[in-house]
């Protein structure tokens, strides 16, 4: 690929982004993109603004010279660059899943304001993610391996070296006498992508030469055929499914295995839920939709727990799961952002909830998880927790979600829910409006 074939492909798929922030390790992908970047800043493009970012797994002996290799490449490209440590959970995943993970996160919490993520995967990296999910019995969303565009952390990532080989990226950086970092752990057979690109890839296209290639155009067919589906079933889930983003099992129960199936992988995915097997889905159908009436049926998947209540499905992760010993103060001139993704509470003149005002001795606080017996307006007694739960109607897996409103020790209101005899504004008396700004259950990208 001739080097004014790189800059028109990099500069077509910029079209409508200014400000870059490039997932930079030192190695030849990320420096091949990050050196193209500044060409086409110095350039077809000066009104870009880039960024780079090099996240300090700490993993390898060489990990601070790579850090050294980076701040010296970036100085001489004129490219701010920001080191993020990171610590690595491999509990639960090995230590490849472990990586990309704290990678991911690094990536979206360091995100500014209308700022883009590039990421320097490549057609043979495309080819290995193929595979793997192959190996795995991924169905068409599996293998269609990586995008060359998706939502990102409220914005995007783009990956714009996805149709150009490793070879073309070798042969580019050996023109322009780039300098690049070596990570040797990329020579361990063990882990399976290194398998791959080690000892199968190469034979494969020693056989067939434009392999990785046709690779990528399946996938990219995959790609297009899920995004059909995506179009064909987003009517049917926006039917069934409810603005607390619930799924009433009432209309799944009259499709054929085949489409219920499809539906639910699409409920899933807009809760941000890993893919799951088949075997997991049939789970989900058989122990939680179908379980007898006075079940109390759930399920887990990766992080999230899926359950059922009055025949819909809820969804909810460990983070919402495990946030009921949290207590925050909340300074009311302000927003106050919910921990778990649950949203944002404010003050506003008239919509919301309806409660007396704080007195100047009150702090208001905002905790989870009701306990106890609670007196609300409208009711002449006091009711245990669980049972007013019931009465309302809310699932037991969304109990421990609501916000509950205390000035100093004192239940004031459950938010959007109830609001206690204590809470109740009296006639004459100074009042608030309580708006909770849930988080959508769509995705917004």
């Amino acid at each position: 690929m001739k080097n004014d074939d790189f800059l028109l492909q990099i500069n077509k798929q910029l079209a409508g982004y200014r400000k870059l922030l490039v997932g930079f390790s030192g190695g030849l992908d990320s420096s091949v993109l990050l050196h193209l970047l500044t060409r086409l800043r110095t350039g077809q493009r000066p009104d870009l603004i880039i960024r780079a970012i090099h996240i300090h797994h700490g993993i390898n002996p060489q990990a601070n010279d790579w850090v050294e290799h980076c701040q010296y490449q970036c100085q001489q490209w004129q490219v701010p660059l920001e080191i993020v440590p990171v610590q690595l959970n491999t509990r639960k995943n090995g230590i490849e899943a472990a990586a990309r993970a704290a990678r991911y996160h690094a990536f979206s919490t360091h995100l500014t304001d209308k700022e883009v993520l590039l990421t320097a995967q490549h057609q043979d990296d495309q080819c290995e993610t193929f595979l793997l999910a192959l190996k795995r019995g991924s169905g068409p969303t599996g293998l269609s391996a990586m995008a060359s565009k998706m939502a990102f952390a409220q914005s995007q990532l783009l990956r714009p070296l996805l149709s150009c080989s490793r070879q073309n990226l070798m042969d580019y950086a050996q023109r322009h006498q780039i300098q690049w970092v070596e990570d040797e752990s990329n020579q361990d057979r063990r882990f399976d992508r290194n398998f791959l690109r080690q000892e199968i890839i190469p034979l494969l296209n020693q056989r067939w030469p434009h392999f990785s290639q046709t690779v990528t155009r399946s996938a990219s067919l995959c790609a297009e055929q899920e995004q059909l589906l995506d179009e064909l079933l987003t009517a049917t889930l926006d039917q069934w499914q409810h603005t607390d983003g619930s799924l009433t099992t009432d209309g799944l129960i009259t499709m054929s295995e085949v489409k219920r199936n499809a539906v639910l992988r699409r409920w899933l995915s807009r809760h941000h839920v890993s893919m799951p097997s088949r075997d997991q889905l049939q789970r989900l159908w058989h122990e939680v939709v179908l379980a007898r009436i006075d079940a109390n049926p759930c399920l887990q998947l990766g992080q999230h727990q899926v359950r059922r209540f009055r025949q819909r499905l809820y969804l909810s992760s460990s983070q919402q799961i495990n946030i009921t010993s949290q207590c925050l103060h909340w300074c009311v001139s302000e927003d106050l952002l919910l921990p778990a993704n649950l949203g944002v509470l404010r003050l506003t003149n008239a919509d919301g909830q309806q409660i007396r005002a704080a007195r100047p001795n009150e702090s208001v606080k905002i905790r989870f998880g009701l306990q106890g017996k609670v007196k609300i307006v409208g009711r002449d007694r006091s009711r245990e927790s669980k049972k007013l739960w019931q009465e309302l109607g809310v699932p037991p897996l969304m109990r421990n979600q609501i916000p509950l409103l205390y000035f100093n020790e004192q239940l004031i209101a459950a938010c959007d829910f109830f609001v206690t005899a204590e809470g109740q504004a009296k006639q004459g008396e100074r009042c608030w409006h309580v708006h909770w700004n849930k988080p959508l259950s769509k995705p917004t990208a």
